[in-house]
C-alpha cells in the first residue's frame, strides 16, 4: 500500500491508501447513481412525463424545467453548509446514506405516475425534486472520499474510470428496461419483440414508470459494496460541535475564496458550463421526443448509443487527464459540445444543416430518416464529452483545492453546480412556453458552454 503525503491530503487523513478491492467499491457509486440519470431525468421518465403526462410536450418540458431548478436552488443553497459538517465531522458514509435513502423513496413514488391524469402531475415533480436532491448529496459526500484512494497523480484516472463505469451502468439499466420491461403500446412488444416480463401494462405505460423503482433498487444493491469495503474518513468531533466548526471554517473559506483567483474563477466557470451540461442531458431526450415524436424505445435507444460513446469518452478523457492535465481535457469537451449542440438546431424531421432531406417514414424501420441518424451521431459527440468534462472537472477541483477541506470544496463545487442550474431549465421552460418552440429554449444553451469555455482559459492549474 502506497503512503500519503501528509501534505498532500492533510494531516488526519489515514497514511495508506485502500486496498484494490476498496477503490472498486467506491467506483461503484457511479454504476449505483447513474440510472437515475439515465432512465429518470434523460432517456424514459422525463420524456414519458413529457408526452403522456403533462397536457402536451412543450408544457412538459416547462414543468420538468421548473422542478429541476426548484431541486438545483435547495441543492445549491446546502451543499456547502453540508460539505463543511462533513469536513469538520470527519465521516461520509452516513451522509450517503441518508441522502442514497431520499433517492431511494422519491424514485420509488414515481410508479404512480398514471399517464392522462393531471391530479399526479404535482406529486409527481415533488418526487423528482426529492430524488434528484438524494442523489447530488449523496455525490458530494462520494466526491469527497477521492483523495484517500489513489496516488494524485492518478486521479484523473480514477475519476474517469468512475464515470466510465457509471455509464455501462446506465447502459445495462436501459437495455433491461428497453429490451425487457417498456413496451410499445401499439404493439406490445419491447424493443427484443418479447412480451414484458411481470405482465406490465403497455397501454398504461407501466414499463416507463418501473424505471422509478428499479432505480431505487438498483442504488441499493450496487452502493452496497462500498459501505462494506471502502474505508471512511475517521469521526473526528460530534455533530453539533461539527455544526459549530463546520460554519465557521466555511465563513473563512468565503472570505478566503477571491483572494484564490484560480479556485473561484474555476467554480464560476463550472457554474456557467454544468447549467448547460445539465440542462442539455435534462432536455436531450424531450427535445427528441417533441422534434421527431419518438418514444420510449426510439429515445432508450439513442440513450444507450450516447452512454456507449460517453464510456469511452470518460475512459479516454480519465487517460488523457493524468497526461495533458484536466483543464485541457475540460476545454476540448466544451468545444466538442458546441459543435455539436449548434448543429443539433440545424436538424429537424426535414432538413440537416439547410439541406432538405426526406422525413422519416411513419411507422418506418428505427432511425430510418437521415435527420434522425444525424441526431444520433451529434448525440454520440455530446455523450463522448460529457463524460470527460464531467470527470476533469472533479480532477481539477481537487487539484486547485485545500485537502483538508476537501468536502467544503466539492460542497461549494456542488454550490456552483447548482446555484444557478435553475436559471438553464427557468429559462428553457420560460422560452418554450413564450414561443411554443422547442428549438427556440435549446438554443439558450450555445451562450454557456462559451461564457464556461472562456472563463476556464483564465484558470491557472
Amino acid at each position: 500500500m502506497a503512503v500519503i503525503a501528509s501534505e498532500a491530503v492533510g494531516a488526519e487523513i489515514p497514511q495508506a491508501y485502500p486496498c484494490r478491492a476498496a477503490v472498486i467499491s467506491w467506483v461503484f457509486f457511479d454504476w449505483a447513481a447513474q440510472p437515475y440519470f439515465t432512465l429518470i431525468t434523460t432517456f424514459v421518465f422525463a420524456p414519458y412525463f413529457a408526452s403522456f403526462v403533462a397536457p402536451d410536450p412543450a408544457s412538459g418540458q416547462a414543468l420538468w424545467g421548473f422542478a429541476t431548478a426548484a431541486a438545483g436552488l435547495m441543492i445549491a443553497l446546502l451543499s456547502p453548509v453540508l460539505g463543511a459538517i462533513a469536513d469538520a465531522s470527519g465521516r461520509r458514509k452516513p451522509w450517503i446514506a441518508a441522502f442514497g435513502s431520499l433517492l431511494v423513496i422519491g424514485s420509488c413514488l414515481m410508479w404512480f405516475g398514471k399517464p392522462g391524469d393531471p391530479g399526479v402531475v404535482p406529486p409527481l415533480l415533488l418526487s423528482y425534486a426529492i430524488a434528484s436532491v438524494g442523489v447530488e448529496f449523496a455525490t458530494v459526500f462520494n466526491n469527497a472520499m477521492m483523495p484517500t484512494l489513489v496516488p494524485p497523480d492518478r486521479i484523473g484516472r480514477l475519476s474517469g474510470t468512475g464515470w466510465a463505469t457509471g455509464y455501462i451502468g446506465g447502459i445495462l439499466s436501459l437495455i433491461l428496461v428497453l429490451g425487457f420491461l417498456a413496451a410499445s403500446p401499439e404493439t406490445g412488444r419491447t424493443l427484443f419483440g418479447l412480451a414484458p416480463l411481470f405482465g406490465l401494462d403497455p397501454v398504461t405505460h407501466q414499463g416507463d414508470r418501473i424505471t422509478g423503482p428499479l432505480t431505487g433498487i438498483w442504488f441499493i444493491i450496487f452502493v452496497t459494496p462500498m459501505f462494506l469495503f471502502t474505508p471512511d474518513y475517521p469521526a473526528r468531533r460530534p455533530i453539533r460541535e461539527a455544526l459549530r466548526e463546520g460554519m465557521s471554517g466555511l465563513k473563512r473559506t468565503l472570505v478566503e475564496l477571491p483572494k484564490q483567483k484560480s479556485v473561484a474563477t474555476f467554480l464560476l466557470a463550472n457554474m456557467i458550463y454544468t447549467d448547460g451540461l445539465v440542462s442539455l442531458f435534462a432536455f436531450g431526450g424531450i427535445y427528441a421526443a417533441g422534434i421527431f415524436g419518438w418514444h420510449t424505445i426510439q429515445i432508450g435507444t439513442f440513450g444507450i448509443l450516447l452512454a456507449i460513446a460517453g464510456t469511452f469518452g470518460a475512459w479516454l478523457g480519465g487517460k488523457l487527464d493524468d497526461r495533458f492535465g484536466p483543464k485541457r481535457v475540460i476545454a476540448g469537451s466544451l468545444t466538442i459540445l458546441l459543435f455539436a449542440l449548434a448543429a443539433i438546431l440545424l436538424v429537424d424531421k426535414h432538413s440537416i444543416l439547410f439541406v432538405k432531406v426526406t422525413p422519416p417514414a411513419p411507422g418506418g424501420a428505427l432511425f430510418s430518416g437521415a435527420a434522425e441518424r444525424a441526431y444520433l451521431v451529434l448525440g454520440c459527440l455530446i455523450g463522448a464529452a460529457g463524460g470527460p468534462l464531467q470527470a476533469a472537472s472533479r480532477t481539477l477541483l481537487i487539484r486547485l483545492a485545500p485537502k483538508d477541506r476537501i468536502a467544503q470544496y466539492f460542497g461549494l463545487f456542488a454550490l456552483t453546480g447548482k446555484v444557478t442550474s435553475f436559471i438553464g431549465p427557468l429559462l428553457i421552460g420560460a422560452i418554450t412556453a413564450v414561443t411554443a418552440s422547442q428549438k427556440a429554449g435549446m438554443a439558450l444553451l450555445v451562450a454557456f458552454f462559451v461564457a464556461g469555455l472562456a472563463l476556464l482559459m483564465r484558470v491557472r492549474e
